[in-house]
């Protein structure tokens, strides 16, 4: 899938756009304490979840292949990036009780446009891409699961979104402080260098940044 170029848009809203549908899965297995009457569906497929651990700075998908899983994260964090012409551009953030999948690639066994690895050690739970797909056939004749499922998916899709026009509209300065007063777990748990490649600068960028707003304090 690719969208037409525009002088102010161009291939970052192709890559935000696809980064709205390979995310916006929500978590499947949260549902289960407002769906009672789906819990011997909860129960057959989560006994079908594969526990793994891995270290920081493990790769689970890499840009190009295919993806087979989706991941769950029990603990630890993941990043979302890409390379752009040699540079690291990180998309996202991931941490405990929230899944992620890249999912057109997931659907439709397509290359992977982004890179799916560990920061921080982790512990994932799996679902498989057969079992997954079983899951879903099973559960789209409830209509209160799609609804759900539905406005998840328009929640997320609202939230990257706000985050593009952010890194269109604002500064790296007034982006870095949205993020300490919107999420600061990321600035307590993300090395560094990490941070500004999600704020799209070097790391020296972002240590003047610091500096500059330590100084007002």
């Amino acid at each position: 899938m690719r969208f037409p170029e525009s002088p102010l848009i161009g291939q970052d809203y192709y890559l935000i756009h696809i980064f709205i549908l390979t995310n916006a899965t929500p978590l499947l297995f949260t549902f289960k304490n407002r769906f009672p009457n789906l819990t011997p569906y909860w129960e057959k497929y989560t006994a079908l979840q594969q526990r793994a651990e891995y270290p920081a700075r493990t790769t689970l998908l890499h840009e190009g292949k295919t993806a087979q899983n989706y991941y769950f994260i029990e603990q630890g964090c993941l990043r979302l990036w890409f390379d752009n012409n040699g540079k690291d551009t990180t998309v996202q953030f991931f941490f405990e009780n929230e899944g992620v999948a890249s999912l057109e690639s997931f659907q439709k066994n397509i290359p992977s446009a982004f890179t799916i690895e560990t920061i921080e050690p982790c512990v994932i739970q799996i679902l498989p891409k057969a079992i997954f797909n079983d899951m879903l056939k099973e559960l789209d004749q409830n209509p209160d699961f799609l609804k759900a499922l539905m406005d998840i998916s328009f929640e997320r899709q609202r939230h990257y979104m706000n985050e593009f026009l952010s890194r269109i509209r604002d500064t790296p300065l007034q982006r870095y402080i949205n993020l300490i007063k919107e999420r600061p777990h990321i600035i307590k748990r993300v090395p560094q260098h990490y941070i500004a490649s999600y704020l799209g600068i070097t790391s020296v960028h972002l240590s003047r940044i610091k500096n500059k707003l330590a100084r007002k304090k």
